[in-house]
């Protein structure tokens, strides 16, 4: 286990992750002012999952291929895949919340106040991984973990105080 997570926080996975979490975020942010049912909450972070996976992997195609000005080889595809898998699983993953929720297992506030909460534990995580990996100070770390927090608290509080 140690082994794989230290793979994971050394590829470019992380920064995808970040990235698709922070839009998963952002979306579960916005339908909790009006929230429809779990199961169609579940449905439109997995559809934008595929939506923003589909366009990252169009985009990347065509600018490494405009930039080197040659088609892209079957391991360049595999890597663009794995980056862009990174990115759908980030925003996809609090889906599992709202499933839980369409099962009955909890309400659906439940869900987004799960949801919200380990995302912002998710970006937090990271900050702090990252700082350590550069040879901060644990103090140092968490006050970089800190600072990373505050893009997802930036969000969950401007909610609570426009809503």
């Amino acid at each position: 286990m140690r082994e794989a997570i230290a793979a994971h926080l050394g590829s470019r996975q992380v920064s995808r992750v970040l990235y698709g979490s922070i839009i998963g975020l952002a979306l579960i942010v916005a339908l909790e002012a009006h929230p429809p049912s779990a199961g169609t909450v579940a449905a439109a972070l997995l559809g934008t999952a595929v939506a923003v996976g589909l366009a990252e992997l169009y985009s990347e195609i065509v600018g490494t291929e405009t930039r080197t000005r040659a088609r892209l080889g079957r391991r360049q595809m595999f890597e663009l895949l794995d980056e862009v898998g990174a990115v759908a699983l980030g925003i996809a993953f609090p889906a599992a919340f709202f499933v839980l929720s369409a099962l009955g297992v909890f309400d659906v506030d439940t869900a987004f106040d799960v949801a919200k909460w380990s995302g912002l534990a998710l970006i937090t995580a990271y900050g702090f991984a990252a700082a350590r990996l550069t040879g901060a100070t644990v103090l140092g770390s968490l006050l970089r973990a800190c600072i990373a927090a505050l893009i997802a608290a930036f969000l969950i509080v401007l909610k609570a105080l426009l809503h």
